[in-house]
């Protein structure tokens, strides 16, 4: 397993990278599109959707992401105030009260409002190669956030956070994790690698922020996979599981991010 998970990273690493800093717009928006529509559908089998409303769904949002990017549609301000209103309160409801999905509506919007924000956030964030560096630094603190916070749980971590939803996670993890955040986002604003200009203490205020988002995207993710009853998204990523697996918690952070720069700027 774990030489799968090498073998998988150093593959798929290089591709990302690659991507983020070479590839022209249309190709990353691709790129981002297969990434979203990969995790949809992990997503949608997991929600209650039948095999058919699967299909459909998957190819009507195709359809859609196709004439958005084209037609050089954007989210209007209020779309990502519900996405701010998702994630800051819906969700952590969400978790509380451990809804479950059963396919209709439901399965549907809270789809669209996981990936849709996702997607437009990879493309936003990234108007041209320029933007790359700072796009890739709001990434890292997803990743700065869950390596820290998996070795001081490891380490120190005695209080669940959920246990019945992900038993791994710990107070002790999540501290750990956003004190290190803290020095990262200290870092990459004196680096000026952050898409805005901000005071010190505003840019580790938004990091804790973001950080929070991390976990609570995680532990959503989690919520599905056990509602669902499986383990994994999916296999296809051999040693990590699916997609979602992996892009859990930057789907938080990432839509969130983009949606205080868009009500913000």
């Amino acid at each position: 397993m774990l030489i799968q998970r090498i073998i998988t990273a150093l593959a798929l690493l290089p591709l990302m990278l690659g991507m983020l800093f070479y590839a022209p717009d249309w190709l990353w928006a691709a790129f981002s599109g297969l990434i979203a529509l990969l995790a949809l559908w992990e997503y949608a089998r997991m929600s209650g959707l039948d095999k058919r409303q699967v299909n459909h769904f998957l190819v009507f949002s195709l359809i859609f992401g196709i004439v958005a990017y084209l037609g050089g549609w954007q989210l209007p301000d209020l779309v990502w105030y519900l996405v701010l209103a998702f994630w800051l309160v819906i969700m952590p409801l969400w978790l509380k009260k451990k809804w479950t999905l059963k396919g209709g509506w439901q399965a549907y919007a809270a789809g669209w409002m996981l990936m849709l924000p996702f997607w437009y956030a990879l493309v936003g964030l990234r108007q041209g190669i320029n933007d790359a560096t700072s796009l890739l630094a709001v990434m890292g603190l997803v990743w700065v956030a869950d390596i820290f916070a998996y070795f001081t749980g490891k380490a120190f971590g005695k209080h669940k956070i959920a246990p019945t939803i992900s038993p791994g996670k710990s107070w002790e993890g999540a501290i750990g994790g956003a004190v290190c955040v803290a020095v990262y986002m200290t870092c990459i604003w004196y680096a000026d690698w952050l898409a805005f200009d901000t005071g010190w203490l505003n840019a580790v205020f938004i990091g804790l922020v973001l950080t929070v988002v991390s976990v609570c995207g995680d532990l959503l993710e989690s919520w599905l996979k056990r509602a669902a009853g499986i383990k994994d998204s999916s296999n296809l990523l051999p040693g990590h599981g699916g997609v979602f697996d992996r892009v859990d918690s930057l789907i938080a952070v990432l839509s969130v991010y983009a949606a205080m720069m868009a009500v913000l700027n």
